[in-house]
C-alpha cells in the first residue's frame, strides 16, 4: 500500500486523463482496500472533509468517535472544527489526506459544495473507507447511480444527510400511506421556500483570493473560474458547475417520505417549467412533474414539486381556517382523504379532520423501527458491523438522489424527458442524455 500511495494522486489524475474525465472514469479502481473490521465498543478512525457551514454539523455528529483528520480547502472556515478536535491533522487536499493517512482512516465524512461530493466519496470508497456524504449525495444522476454500485462494490457502509429519513415522524407518514390510511394515493405536492441565495445573474467580477483559501482546491473538479466578489459562500448552490438549486438543497429532505413511502424510482417521464431556463445558472422558480407507473401495489403516482414563487394550491378538503404546513413539506392525495407532512415527513396530520379521527394511530405491523441515537449514530453503528444505515447510497439515497436530479436534468432540458434508468438515458433526446453526466477538470 505504501507503494501505491507515493504515486497516489499522480495515478488517480492521469487514469481519468486517459478515459476522458467521466463520472465512470472516477469508478476505476485505482487501488482497493478492505474496510477494518471494528467491534461495536471500538471507536472509528474518521476524518473529516468539508468542515465548515453544515460540515461543522457533521464533525459534531461523529465527535463521539476519534476524529483523526479534518480538511477543508479554507482553513478559516473550519476554525471552528480545529477547537474542538486540535489532536486531528489539518489537510487542504483531500487526495493528500487519503494518501498520507491511508490505513489511520476507517470512514470519512463528505461536506463540500456538490460538485465534489462524487469525487470524494468515491475516492473513499475505492480505499475501502466508510463514507456519510451531504445531500444530494451526487451533482449528477450518473455520480448517483456509480455511488450506489460503489458501496456494494467496496463493501463500505455509506449514509447521505438527509437526517429526516432516521425521525420517527416519517415513519408514522409512512404507515398511514402504505396501511392505507388515506386510501390510493395519486397525486403528491411538494414544495419549498427555496431558492434564498443570489442567482440568476452574470458571475460576479474578480476579486483577489483570500489568503486562508486554496480557490483551485474549491474548484476542484469543477470549471476553474476567477474568484468572485463576495465569495462562493453559500451562493455556489445557484450555479450548475458547482450546485444543484432548489432541488439538490431541500428535495432530498422534502421527497423523501414520498420516495420511501410509494417507491417512487425510475420515473417514466419528467417535464418542468422555470424562469427563462439558463444553462448557467439554477432558476428562480420552478414547477418540475414526475411521473411514475403502478406498480404492485399502487396505482400510477404523478408528483409536483414547486420552489421559488410558485404557488402551492390548497387541497380543497382542507377544512376553513387550516393551512398546509407553511415554508417546505409535502401534500399526498389519497381516494379516502389527505395527509400533509413538513420538510422531514413529521407533524403528519390527516385532512379531513374527521378522516384523521376515524383512523387514528398508525398501524403498529406497517410502521419501520425506530432508529436509536439519529441518522449519525445509525451510520457509525453500520460502520461497526449493525445492520445498512436507513439512507445507505446503494438501497435508497442513490436512487432518491437520481430521481431528485431528474428534476434539474428536465429544467435545463426545458422539455419533457422520459427516461430509460437502466441505460441512464432520455430515450431519444442525446441532447438531454448528455445531461446526466458531466465532465471534470482535472486539478
Amino acid at each position: 500500500m505504501d507503494c501505491s500511495r507515493r504515486g497516489f494522486i499522480k495515478g488517480a489524475a492521469a487514469t481519468l486523463a486517459a478515459v476522458g474525465l467521466t463520472p465512470e472514469a472516477f469508478a476505476v479502481r485505482w487501488f482497493g482496500g478492505k474496510p477494518r473490521a471494528i467491534a461495536p465498543d471500538q471507536k472509528l478512525n474518521v476524518a473529516c472533509v468539508g468542515c465548515g457551514g453544515m460540515g461543522h454539523g457533521d464533525v459534531n455528529g461523529v465527535s463521539g468517535e476519534n476524529v483523526v483528520a479534518l480538511c477543508d480547502v479554507d482553513f478559516g472556515r473550519m476554525q471552528g472544527a480545529i477547537n474542538s478536535h486540535p489532536q486531528a491533522k489539518l489537510y487542504k487536499d483531500y487526495r493528500k489526506m487519503l494518501a498520507d493517512m491511508g490505513d489511520q482512516i476507517d470512514a470519512v465524512t463528505v461536506s463540500t459544495p456538490d460538485h465534489m461530493h462524487f469525487p470524494v466519496a468515491m475516492l473513499a470508497m475505492q480505499m475501502g473507507k466508510h463514507v456519510y456524504v451531504q445531500k444530494p449525495c451526487a451533482h449528477t444522476v450518473a455520480e448517483a447511480r456509480l455511488m450506489g454500485q460503489a458501496a456494494r462494490k467496496y463493501g463500505v457502509s455509506t449514509q447521505m444527510g438527509n437526517q429526516g429519513h432516521a425521525n420517527d415522524g416519517v415513519r408514522r407518514t409512512y404507515a398511514w400511506i402504505r396501511g392505507g390510511a388515506i386510501g390510493n394515493v395519486r397525486e403528491v405536492h411538494t414544495y419549498s421556500d427555496r431558492p434564498i441565495w443570489d442567482q440568476k445573474k452574470p458571475w460576479p467580477e474578480p476579486a483577489p483570493v483570500p489568503a486562508n483559501l486554496d480557490w483551485d482546491l474549491w474548484c476542484g473538479t469543477g470549471p476553474l473560474r476567477p474568484y468572485p466578489k463576495g465569495g462562493m459562500h453559500f451562493r455556489w448552490r445557484g450555479w450548475w458547475d458547482y450546485g444543484c438549486g432548489a432541488l439538490g438543497d431541500m428535495a432530498c429532505h422534502i421527497m423523501d417520505p414520498a420516495f420511501w413511502a410509494l417507491d417512487l424510482r425510475d420515473p417514466m417521464w419528467v417535464e418542468a417549467e422555470s424562469d427563462a431556463p439558463d444553462m448557467d445558472t439554477t432558476p428562480l422558480w420552478s414547477k418540475v412533474t414526475y411521473f411514475f407507473a403502478a406498480n404492485s401495489w399502487r396505482p400510477p403516482v404523478k408528483m409536483i414539486w414547486y420552489d421559488g414563487k410558485i404557488p402551492v394550491p390548497r387541497p380543497t378538503e382542507l377544512e376553513e381556517g387550516r393551512n398546509i404546513i407553511g415554508g417546505n413539506g409535502s401534500v399526498f392525495y389519497g381516494s379516502s382523504g389527505g395527509l400533509m407532512t413538513d420538510c422531514y415527513g413529521g407533524s403528519s396530520r390527516i385532512f379531513p379532520e374527521k378522516r384523521m379521527k376515524k383512523v387514528g394511530r398508525p398501524r403498529k405491523e406497517m410502521t419501520p423501527p425506530s432508529v436509536k441515537g439519529g441518522h449519525y449514530q445509525e451510520w457509525i453503528r453500520s460502520c461497526k458491523g449493525d445492520v445498512p444505515a436507513g439512507s445507505n447510497f446503494t438501497d435508497h439515497a442513490g436512487p432518491l438522489t437520481e430521481m431528485v436530479l431528474l428534476g434539474n436534468l428536465a429544467i435545463r432540458a426545458n422539455r419533457r424527458i422520459y427516461w430509460d434508468a437502466a441505460k441512464l438515458e432520455c430515450i431519444g433526446d442525446p441532447e438531454a442524455t448528455a445531461l446526466a453526466r458531466t465532465a471534470y477538470r482535472v486539478f
